[in-house]
């Protein structure tokens, strides 16, 4: 597989507070690839980072071949790189619909019943919420609008920040089982930031795990699931 996304030495700073640390990572095409750590890692910034926002001081950002370390975030959004933020950040005003169709504006609106009914083929809820205002929705819905509104533009690359966070269990299966279904039928790039350890690893082709804004190791999820030091910093607890 190729690479689709990848990043070398890269450092980003918040001020004169150095958030991320000389970051190598490969995402190839057609797999999941998740990045676990605690709370103030540097994992949304890494994302962030991705998309021109802070921007990189240091280090290169290739998509698909492509140097995008200095673009501005508009048009690495144009390149077919879609986000999911922490957070949802869907318009509460809005109806499920009208947010579908924002996200849509990036790829033009050609074809966009095609692109509604794959989001509705994935999350049937959101058919059933199409006027609904985006705000009334439950944590869960409001999630799959925020992953729903990414795919609207056709992605390559799907960036997806904490789609588990603050999500009931059952939802959260949902969500992931969602995800697995996305890359198995189309064969969607993902990359995955997750507290969730466990379930993130289970998902994805491979991990890497960041700490204090520096990547400390890698391998496949099977092989990292397996590392008593990924157990005992992730797993124990009650996590898994």
């Amino acid at each position: 597989m190729t690479a689709l996304l990848s990043l070398s030495g890269v450092t980003a700073f918040y001020g004169a507070i150095q958030a991320l640390r000389g970051i190598d990572l490969t995402v190839r095409r057609g797999e999941i690839v998740t990045l676990i750590g605690a709370n103030g890692a540097g994992k949304s910034t890494l994302m962030m980072t991705i998309c021109g926002n802070p921007r990189a001081r240091t280090g290169q950002i290739l998509h698909e071949g492509q140097d995008i370390t200095q673009w501005p975030t508009h048009r690495i959004m144009r390149r077919g790189i879609a986000q999911a933020p922490e957070g949802r950040r869907i318009f509460g005003r809005m109806t499920v619909h009208e947010n579908l169709l924002m996200g849509a504006e990036v790829a033009g609106r050609t074809d966009i019943p095609d692109r509604l009914e794959q989001v509705f083929a994935l999350f049937p809820r959101l058919k059933e919420r199409m006027t609904q205002r985006g705000g009334t929705l439950s944590g869960g819905e409001q999630q799959m609008l925020a992953i729903g509104r990414a795919l609207m533009s056709r992605p390559s690359l799907l960036l997806l920040d904490e789609p588990s966070l603050g999500l009931a269990p059952l939802v959260v299966r949902q969500i992931f089982s969602a995800i697995r279904d996305l890359n198995r039928a189309t064969g969607l790039t993902v990359l995955l930031v997750e507290q969730n350890a466990y379930q993130a690893l289970r998902l994805a082709h491979r991990g890497y795990v960041l700490v204090n804004g520096a990547i400390t190791m890698a391998g496949t999820g099977a092989e990292l699931l397996a590392r008593p030091e990924i157990r005992a910093a992730y797993l124990e607890g009650g996590h898994a």
